[in-house]
C-alpha cells in the first residue's frame, strides 16, 4: 500500500497545517502574552494595561497590540492617538507613550476614534496579523496582547497565527463566570497554548473609611476552579476607582499601585 493510501485509511497522521506569520524584520519580540476572557465585561483591557505597567516598572522593554479590533480601549487608556502613529507605504511604527510603551491599534489607524469598525470576520483577522507583519516594533522584551471576549474568529487567529508564549485569563467572582473560564481554559488547550494564571477582577471593593472588604458578587471560587484545571490565581484585584478614573482619564500610565506580583513568577523568563 503506497504512502497516500495509507494517508487516505488514516494509517498516518495528516501534518498540522503552519498558520504562523512572520514578524516584521524589524520586529524583536522576545515574549508574547495574550490576555483572554471567555466574556465580556470582566475588565480584561484593564488587566492588560496593568499586566503593560507591572513590565513597565520592572524595567522590561514592554507593549501592547490591541487585538480587540471592533472595542479598542487601550489608546483612550494610555492617551495616545492617530498622531502618534508614523510609517512609509511599508511598513508601521507604533504609538509610544512617554514612558515608553509601544501601542498599535485599530483606533490608532483612525481619525475619528468614534467609528465604528463595521468588518466581517475575515478582515478583523487579518488586521490583526497586519499589526504582526507590517508593524515595527523594534526591541520589546514583553508584548500583551489584549484580546476581544469570546473563543472566535480573533483568539484562533492570533493562537494560530502569532507565536503566543502563554495566555492570562481574566475573570469575576460570579458563578456563571466559572463556566466562562472553562471554556477559555479548554480553548487554550485545544490550541495548545500554556495558561499562565488567572486574575479575578472587581473581586472587592474596599471601604474607604474602615478598610474592609466588601465583596460585591459574592464568595470567590477562583481557588477551587483554577485548583481543579491546576492554573496559578496571579492575583484578586479590587474595584479601584482611582484606577477606573485613570483609565478614563489616559493617565494610567502614571498609576502606581499595581497589584500584580503574582507575574513575577508566572511570566516566561526572557
Amino acid at each position: 500500500m503506497s504512502q497516500e493510501e495509507k494517508k487516505a485509511e488514516g494509517r498516518i497522521p495528516m501534518p498540522k497545517p503552519n498558520f504562523k506569520v512572520d514578524a516584521n524584520p524589524g520586529s524583536h519580540v522576545r515574549k508574547m502574552i495574550a490576555v483572554v476572557s471567555g466574556k465580556g465585561g470582566v475588565g480584561k483591557s484593564s488587566v492588560t494595561g496593568m499586566c503593560a505597567l507591572w513590565s513597565l516598572h520592572h524595567g522590561y522593554k514592554t507593549a501592547v497590540l490591541d487585538a480587540d479590533i471592533t472595542g479598542p480601549s487601550i489608546p483612550r487608556m494610555f492617551n495616545v492617538s492617530s498622531e502618534d502613529v508614523s510609517g512609509t507605504d511599508k511598513v508601521l511604527y507604533p504609538a509610544e507613550t512617554p514612558a515608553g510603551i509601544k501601542i498599535m491599534s485599530m483606533n490608532l489607524l483612525m481619525t475619528d476614534e468614534n467609528q465604528p469598525v463595521i468588518w466581517r470576520a475575515s478582515l478583523i483577522s487579518g488586521a490583526v496579523k497586519q499589526f504582526w507583519t507590517d508593524v515595527e516594533w523594534g526591541d520589546v522584551d514583553y508584548m500583551f496582547v489584549d484580546m476581544p471576549p469570546g473563543t472566535g474568529d480573533v483568539p484562533l487567529t492570533v493562537f494560530q497565527s502569532l507565536p503566543v508564549d502563554g495566555i492570562i485569563i481574566v475573570t469575576t467572582p460570579q458563578d456563571l463566570v466559572g463556566m466562562i473560564v472553562k471554556k477559555a481554559i479548554g480553548m487554550a488547550k485545544m490550541m495548545e497554548v500554556p495558561i499562565l494564571g488567572i486574575v479575578e477582577n472587581m473581586s472587592y471593593v474596599k471601604c474607604p473609611h474602615c478598610g474592609e472588604e466588601i465583596r460585591i458578587f459574592g464568595e470567590s471560587h477562583l481557588e477551587e476552579i483554577a485548583g481543579a484545571a491546576g492554573i496559578p490565581v496571579i492575583g484578586k484585584l479590587a474595584m479601584d476607582q482611582e484606577f477606573a478614573a485613570a483609565c478614563d482619564e489616559g493617565t494610567v500610565e502614571y498609576y502606581d499601585k499595581v497589584m500584580l506580583d503574582g507575574l513575577e513568577s508566572v511570566l516566561p523568563k526572557l
